[in-house]
């Protein structure tokens, strides 16, 4: 019986990572992949990069949920607010977007009951986003014990859906370690929250992005419009 995995893929560095973690622990790759109305949805396209490249574009599934952005509450959803550049503090930044990783999982997990999979991965840290309160390995831990109450597998078979996060104890340097050592393509990938066609250099996202390469002694290489540090 083959190995099937679930990647939330949003075409960034860090799930983007995930695939290539799941491909080596063995897994079939089926990424989903969500547009919510966010200001940076060029990062969908890049999905679509990545899911090609590792072979898996049939597999793909993008999902509106665009609702997200009727919400707001977010300055990725939310034009009105800017995206900060002051580099990442303490406290839940305004980059949060209120229950996005409760419904991507979510539907995740609908994907996995349909495809038969034994496991989500998704690509979130407590390390460098300490603040976002749905990547809290206590967060992942009450709702992997949710979704196994709320599906069939979970409720007729001893076997149950696991969440995998591989990289929530990491920081973005040893992220991209472990990436080059896969061999990830971080040259499909996106970062910038501002979502032009040059990474803007200067929003959180690419600060930490750029910290991360550089503790690596590797050159990022998509293209930036300012480079700093």
């Amino acid at each position: 019986m083959s190995k099937k995995a679930v990647i939330v893929l949003s075409g960034g560095l860090d799930s983007t990572t995930c695939m290539g973690i799941a491909l080596a622990e063995g897994y079939e790759l089926y990424p989903i992949t969500f547009h919510y109305n966010q200001r940076h949805d060029k990062e969908v396209e890049h999905a679509r990069k990545v899911a090609a490249h590792y072979g898996v574009a049939e597999r793909h599934k993008v999902v509106d949920v665009s609702f997200l952005g009727q919400i707001g509450g977010s300055s990725l959803t939310d034009t009105a607010m800017e995206v900060p550049t002051e580099g990442v503090g303490e406290g839940i930044p305004s980059t949060y977007v209120p229950a996005r990783n409760l419904i991507f999982l979510s539907l995740a997990t609908a994907y996995a009951e349909v495809i038969g999979a034994q496991v989500l991965y998704t690509g979130v840290t407590a390390v460098d986003y300490s603040g976002y309160p749905d990547c809290r390995p206590e967060f992942i831990k009450s709702m992997e014990e949710t979704i196994n109450l709320a599906t069939k597998l979970g409720v007729t078979s001893d076997e149950k859906l696991r969440i995998a996060t591989p990289l929530i104890s990491l920081t973005k340097g040893e992220i991209i370690a472990r990436g080059l050592e896969l061999g990830v393509p971080y040259e499909l990938t996106t970062s910038c929250y501002q979502g032009e066609a040059e990474a803007c250099g200067e929003c959180d996202s690419c600060l930490l992005r750029l910290k991360g390469f550089k503790e690596n002694g590797v050159q990022d290489p998509i293209p930036y419009k300012t480079k700093i540090g």
